[in-house]
């Protein structure tokens, strides 16, 4: 193994932020030697944010006895748009004051360690594949499937970032010319599929059902709407409610469709999924891999596995750490 073991890492949020530092272990795998957090909002300026991270990085490099030149990189994990190439963070929409932050230059120069950017979805691809659900496949697909829906690809081995790093937003796909909104664009496969979309397509149902005068039991009158959830949908669901049921179970169908569509473009050996389908694997799969069997070329279907994600809680920690072990 070669004497870089450490790997260092920055995880950018809109409500916090962390400084992580890990350890690459012989079987392939990380330790995570330690972890400081800040809450995003203490740091309006952007500048500022990053050298204080920068600041707890190097305590914790200090703290844990390692030298900076057994640490192979820093990885930035943070959201789009940005430029990984010029490692600059263009403006994200959770980051309000983070307008063409050069990140790379600046963690650079307060560290003395090589810096690499890549976006949360690409991050945690990439973490997913070094040392979790992907770990051993050539060709691989991460699905957010969380607050929203992006994906990280890896085809033969290479993260593939795209001409100006938007490689993976498949949540922008329109899946039905209507239905639940993502992207801002109504029937988007984010809308239908994910953690966002199931409670827009609950409120859907629930609205109806009280206009009908029948309503469900899990939303018995208008102020209820706003409490409904993809987890109270699934915990409804897994009790037996057939509504609630309904609501995962199209769901699953439409990720069914958007699965395949992937299928037959990347023919990929594993689709890797996170959040809301780790979570609810039961609920999804069912349906999901009906509509795959009827709609994706079956040699592609055949050598795809789709399974859930392994790194759970810990992976936005381990994904700007594998960003650094890709450097």
């Amino acid at each position: 193994m070669s004497c870089k073991t450490y790997a260092a890492g920055l995880d950018i949020g809109g409500t916090k932020c962390a400084a992580v530092l890990g350890e690459l272990t012989e079987n392939s795998n990380i330790r995570i030697c330690g972890k400081k957090k800040i809450a995003t909002a203490d740091f309006p300026d952007p500048v500022q944010c990053l050298k204080h991270l920068c600041e707890l990085l190097l305590e914790l490099v200090e703290e844990n006895n390692v030298a900076k030149e057994n640490i192979c990189g820093i990885g930035i994990s943070c959201g789009s748009p940005q430029d990984p190439e010029k490692g600059y963070i263009l403006a994200p929409p959770n980051l309000p004051h983070w307008i063409d932050v050069h990140a790379t230059e600046i963690v650079e120069q307060c560290t003395g360690l090589k810096a690499k950017l890549e976006n949360d979805a690409n991050a945690c691809a990439l973490a997913e594949w070094k040392f979790g659900a992907g770990r051993g496949s050539k060709n691989m697909i991460f699905l957010t499937f969380g607050t929203g829906l992006g994906a990280g690809i890896i085809a033969d081995g290479n993260l593939i970032r795209g001409q100006n790093g938007n490689a993976g937003e498949c949540g922008h796909i329109r899946l039905t010319p209507e239905g639940p909104a993502g992207y801002g664009k109504y029937g988007a496969f984010e809308g239908w599929c994910s953690g966002g979309g199931l409670a827009q397509q609950g409120k859907m149902l629930a609205k109806k059902a009280l206009q009908n005068g029948t309503p469900v039991a899990w939303c018995p009158d208008e102020q209820s709407l706003e409490l409904i959830t993809a987890k109270l949908l699934a915990d409804q669901a897994n009790a037996g409610d057939k509504d609630a049921f309904a609501v995962y179970e199209e769901c699953g169908r439409k990720l069914g469709y958007g699965l395949s569509l992937l299928i037959d473009i990347l023919n990929p050996e594993r689709i890797v999924i996170g959040s809301v389908f780790a979570r609810s694997e039961n609920l999804l799969r069912p349906a999901m891999e009906k509509v795959i069997a009827e709609e994706a070329l079956s040699i592609s279907a055949d050598v795809c596995r789709v399974v859930p994600a392994e790194l759970g809680e810990a992976i936005g920690d381990i994904a700007s750490l594998a960003i650094a072990a890709n450097i």
